[in-house]
């Protein structure tokens, strides 16, 4: 796998992947950083927050552990607001180690920069068992698909698959039904897709359906609450 991976530097300096098989990378080109935190952290974890103040452990879903930077984000955001998150991700391609050591995110943010050494850890966890990373964090992923997976109820989803473009059988009605079931009510599905057919597919799934500015480079993004 490693052989069809090129790193390459977005346009805020941090890297993402280039499949050279899909032809399509892993974040967006304009910013692999400031993509996660505007999709995953503003529009995802404290937007949950602000409306279940009190509800704790955080349990979140992730389609597409990849990078490991959503992981390692929600990881330090868990810390800094003393909130326990309990992270199920799933990955069928994990990267090996002549990647992932190499990824910068630790170097992004001088304010984060001793959360850094997490970034590997994430990466070196065993498969497949929880594992505590830290006092205010728990991660189970697992080495396999959506189809295959076990899901259990979760609050937050982070619905980071490749493009539909890329990966169609990723953005299924049916696939994306498997999701949205375990969602509790009042959970938020979030992701950097704005499809109509996402959005149309989301509403008959019985989610309540925003369309909200994107990050950098993209106009809009889509975001789904639980009634």
């Amino acid at each position: 796998m490693s052989n069809k991976l090129k790193i390459i530097t977005t346009e805020d300096g941090s890297h993402s992947l280039y499949n050279e098989e899909l032809k399509e990378t892993y974040h967006s080109f304009h910013g692999a950083f400031k993509e996660s935190i505007h999709v995953f952290m503003l529009y995802g974890l404290d937007s949950w927050v602000m409306n279940h103040p009190r509800k704790k452990p955080l349990r979140i879903f992730e389609v597409g552990f990849g990078t490991g930077l959503n992981a390692w984000l929600t990881l330090v955001w868990a810390e800094q607001n003393q909130i326990p998150v309990l992270y199920h991700s799933i990955e069928p391609f994990p990267l090996p180690e002549d990647i992932y050591s190499q990824l910068n995110y630790g170097d992004m943010d001088d304010a984060i920069f001793h959360y850094k050494p997490y970034l590997q850890r994430l990466h070196k966890a065993d498969w497949d068992k929880g594992v505590i990373m830290s006092e205010y964090f728990n991660m189970k992923k697992e080495n396999t698909t959506l189809n295959d997976v076990v899901l259990y109820p979760t609050d937050v989803v982070f619905y980071d698959a490749f493009a539909p473009s890329k990966q169609p059988e990723m953005w299924q009605k049916e696939v994306l039904g498997k999701v949205c079931d375990t969602i509790n009510p009042g959970g938020i599905f979030t992701t950097y897709c704005a499809t109509g057919q996402l959005r149309r597919d989301l509403k008959e799934l019985g989610l309540e359906v925003e369309s909200l500015p994107g990050p950098p480079g993209k106009k809009e993004m889509t975001r789904g609450w639980k009634k």
